[in-house]
């Protein structure tokens, strides 16, 4: 079981705002994300929002327009600075707002803080241009840059005491961090392509005649994209399934925040499957209504109970 620390009462000023940070970079530059962690309590919407916030820092160096070893250096400065976190070695005065909000949470909260380390490895493989051959060889990078970040909100929002099969939440959490990530490659496919990029596995690639790439509104001359990213949802689904049952282990804010956020991707996996070429033309999202209906069902629970309903019978068969 994996609980969480009650947080305390009181929270000092320069705590708060520091806090109050990293909610706006949050609600500015992850739209899906704040969905969701708004159905959570105070302390751990404001743990989730640190987290955001240095995992922002991190995705921006390396999406940034500087040189390859300009970027690789302030990695290794993030890095040092998640060290200080690690080592309780900043102030609540710190200059560095998103690093005084870090630390407070780490000490509120079991986040284990080496997931950050991940990320910034996985960035880095961002940034040296790193291509993946197999599923198996970007299953590395996805657990570095999403896998980790599951992880890391479980430490936020422990399980409940006595919950089955408690000691594989964070395989799971990992697990749908996968799934996230997965959705999210097929939805910037041609975003990426414009930037250098390509994710999808190349033996992927070749099997549905795409190795040439995206780099227009319409598919590569014979290929079957259709069918590419109809393998890829497949995937993502069995991942979804997989990740979603750390729902039953969570209580009922998290398990609704959880949810909301997966829900929302597994209605973006929904429009990718249906017109698959729509991610050349742009990135496919859902209209703000849609993204709350996801929230209300959330906290509704009635996804959890419908994934944990599905568990059970599956068990029995």
């Amino acid at each position: 079981m994996i609980r969480t620390v009650d947080s305390p009462t009181h929270v000092s000023a320069p705590v708060l705002a520091a806090y109050s940070y990293c909610e706006t970079v949050t609600g500015q530059q992850a739209r899906n994300f704040a969905y969701g962690i708004r159905l959570l309590p105070a302390p751990k919407r404001r743990a989730m929002s640190a987290l955001y916030a240095f995992s922002r820092r991190v995705d921006d160096i390396g999406d940034g327009e500087l040189a390859v070893d300009v970027k690789a250096a302030r990695l290794e400065d993030t890095r040092a600075l998640l060290a200080r976190v690690q080592d309780g070695a900043v102030a609540e005065d710190d200059t560095d707002p998103v690093a005084v909000a870090l630390a407070h949470a780490a000490q509120a909260f079991p986040i284990p803080l080496g997931g950050l380390d991940e990320l910034i490895d996985g960035v880095l493989m961002d940034v040296r241009g790193e291509t993946y051959e197999t599923w198996d060889d970007l299953k590395v990078y996805c657990r570095c840059v999403a896998g980790a970040i599951g992880r890391l909100s479980l430490g936020v929002f422990g399980t409940e005491p006595g919950a089955r099969g408690a000691e594989r939440a964070p395989e799971y959490a990992d697990t749908l961090g996968l799934a996230l990530q997965l959705t999210n490659i097929l939805r910037d496919v041609r975003e990426d392509a414009g930037n250098g990029r390509t994710y999808l596995p190349s033996d992927d690639l070749a099997k549905f005649g795409c190795s040439a790439g995206f780099h227009g509104p319409t598919p590569p001359e014979g290929s079957d994209f259709a069918g590419l990213v109809h393998f890829e949802v497949r995937r993502a689904r069995a991942l979804f399934t997989e990740g979603y049952r750390l729902l039953p282990m969570l209580d009922r804010r998290s398990g609704a925040c959880v949810a909301a956020m997966a829900g929302i991707y597994r209605r973006l996996l929904d429009r990718i499957e249906r017109e698959p070429e729509a991610v050349l033309r742009g990135r496919v999202s859902l209209p703000g209504r849609e993204k709350a209906y996801v929230a209300v069902r959330g906290l509704s629970g009635l996804d959890t109970r419908r994934h944990t309903s599905r568990l059970t019978v599956r068990r029995r068969a």
